[in-house]
């Protein structure tokens, strides 16, 4: 039986990115359950992902399933790209502007995009960022400062 190499690299993808997100939050302080402190939810969010992490690579060597296939450099390059426009753009241009080109740059990972749904996916996810960010919990990301100056 021949363990699941795609799994296998997947949960080692999740226990790296969980040794990193635990590492980089060491400093912070967790706090108590009555007093949660800035660290709570990185290390719950790491650990959960190192749980997954774990799942995953214990049943890819337990069982059968996909074996590696080739990996798309373009799908990792242009999903990376699409989030360093987002960070390089959401404060000099807002949300508005930030939030769309990211779904858009990301959008030419792939050859099966569909640009109608593409852009309607842009717009609707900002408007959703827009509400969640700005409106809800009130936080001060720059919505459009070109236009509306906030």
């Amino acid at each position: 039986m021949k363990p699941a190499t795609q799994d296998l690299a997947g949960g080692l993808v999740l226990l790296s990115i969980a040794a990193v997100a635990l590492w980089q939050g060491a400093d912070l302080s967790a706090g108590s359950l009555r007093q949660i402190g800035p660290g709570f939810m990185p290390r719950v969010l790491a650990s959960v992902t190192a749980l997954c992490g774990v799942v995953l690579c214990v049943s890819a060597l337990m069982g059968r399933g996909a074996m590696m296939e080739r990996w798309s450099v373009r799908g990792m390059l242009f999903v990376l790209v699409g989030m360093v426009a987002f960070a390089m753009t959401v404060r000099p241009l807002g949300l508005a502007v930030a939030g769309p080109l990211a779904v858009i740059i990301s959008a030419f990972a792939t050859h099966e995009a569909r640009w109608r749904e593409i852009m309607l996916f842009g717009i609707a996810l900002t408007a959703a960022c827009i509400v969640l960010f700005k409106v809800l919990l009130r936080l001060p990301v720059p919505l459009a400062p070109w236009l509306i100056g906030y």
